[in-house]
């Protein structure tokens, strides 16, 4: 039997594509292709290995930059989280991280690193890491009190409290925070290939727009979009193999 949570996406997708078909047979703009053609143009590049040869150029960054701000993220949350010093020295260092305008900072990084994959990897860091720190920090402060007393009551080391008590009660909010992180790093991974060097599926949306190929363009964009939902959808078993019982389903289930 198909789960309420498999209906509700698969409702969620005909919604969506039968949006994008019927707006693009009006057609809202002569530059908006059908779901029907982008699709096609989807599995024209996949089979000719256009999309293969461009996704090698994108996750270079992407996968580089997800790693660096998962890891440092997640650490440097847990740090400022168990630390009201640490809190206000640099919690709003990453407040105005996630606050600055991105576009606006690449000029910046490229006169700094050039136009090669270290200004990438920052472009993915800078957006990726601002959520996963604050949304870690946030869940570890709010772990409540009674429990970690609870554990110096057992005699638990302060190691622990933060193994066993800390990160169990606050990982559904920092897996939270991974998601949205990652969501955030694939935005800046394009974002980077448009305005940095167009190389990758960046290249692709660019030469695309450039020769008014609206349907390899979408498809483009769409093949992005798809692949953070498949990686965000592994990210979501992972956290409930790991946390089983943390994971809070509907009400109705």
């Amino acid at each position: 039997m198909v789960s309420r949570s498999l209906q509700l996406k698969i409702l969620s997708a005909v919604i969506v594509f039968g949006a994008w078909e019927i707006a693009g047979r009006i057609p809202v703009s002569y530059a908006f292709p059908t779901f029907i053609d982008s699709f096609a143009a989807l599995l024209r590049m996949a089979f000719d290995g256009t999309l293969l040869v461009a996704y090698a150029e994108t996750l270079k960054p992407l996968v580089v930059g997800i790693l660096i701000s998962s890891v440092f993220g997640i650490g440097l949350g847990l740090w400022i989280g168990l630390s009201a010093k640490f809190d206000w020295l640099f919690s709003p260092i990453f407040i105005v991280m996630q606050a600055a305008p991105l576009a606006a900072l690449i000029p910046i990084l490229v006169m700094a690193y050039g136009i090669g994959l270290t200004s990438k990897v920052f472009v993915v860091c800078i957006m990726a890491m601002p959520v996963i720190v604050l949304n870690t920090a946030g869940a570890v402060r709010n772990t409540p009190t009674s429990i970690k007393e609870m554990g110096r009551a057992y005699l638990g080391s302060d190691l622990d409290i933060i193994l066993k008590i800390i990160l169990p009660s606050a990982s559904p909010v920092i897996f939270s925070g991974l998601r949205l992180g990652i969501s955030a790093g694939f935005i800046g991974a394009i974002l980077a290939e448009l305005k940095i060097t167009p190389t990758g599926v960046g290249d692709i949306i660019t030469y695309s727009r450039s020769i008014a190929d609206y349907p390899a363009m979408y498809a483009a964009i769409f093949s992005i979009i798809l692949l953070a939902v498949l990686f965000l959808n592994l990210l979501e078993r992972i956290e409930v193999y790991l946390f089983e019982g943390n994971v809070r389903g509907y009400a109705s289930d």
